[in-house]
């Protein structure tokens, strides 16, 4: 199976990551976001406007199996760290999807000049996630106990992760 193609996010692909962003927050278990939300409002907290960027992850058919996006995870005096998110399709799991986006943005942030990456939030019991962040050199700085609320009312801490990119 080929790897997917990561690209910049075009208004065409919106009906796919909007499809991608509303299976990830109704499951309830890796993101802060309300489910529900408008379009508008979904567009605001995903789409990355300059010096950042949203990218997709694309099969060789077209179809749409990841996104991320990738900015500052602060402005002013704190605009040197760089924030990343990320969400797979259901049908891209299990295919390196999320490390190829992993990859593609840590390596994105390098080239703009950050001098580190930070993750504010990655659910503690989001095993997958927690793995797939070490083995890409991210270190667990701090925690939040019981920062994030599943939808059947269990607590799990958040990590804050980081790593130093130059």
């Amino acid at each position: 199976m080929p790897d997917p193609r990561i690209r910049p996010f075009e208004d065409r692909d919106w009906p796919a990551v909007r499809a991608i962003i509303d299976a990830v927050v109704e499951s309830g278990t890796s993101y802060t976001y309300d489910s529900g939300l408008s379009d508008q409002a979904y567009r605001a907290l995903w789409i990355e406007a300059p010096p950042g960027q949203t990218v997709v992850a694309e099969d060789a058919d077209g179809t749409i199996l990841g996104t991320a996006k990738v900015g500052r995870n602060q402005r002013g005096p704190g605009s040197h760290v760089a924030n990343a998110s990320f969400m797979v399709a259901r049908e891209g799991r299990g295919r390196g999807i999320g490390r190829r986006l992993g990859e593609h943005v840590v390596a994105w942030a390098r080239e703009a000049g950050f001098r580190a990456m930070q993750f504010n939030a990655v659910v503690s019991d989001n095993h997958a996630a927690v793995a797939l962040w070490q083995s890409l050199g991210f270190d667990i700085i701090g925690t939040v106990p019981e920062g994030f609320r599943h939808r059947d009312d269990r607590f799990a801490d958040l990590l804050i992760m980081y790593r130093r990119l130059q």
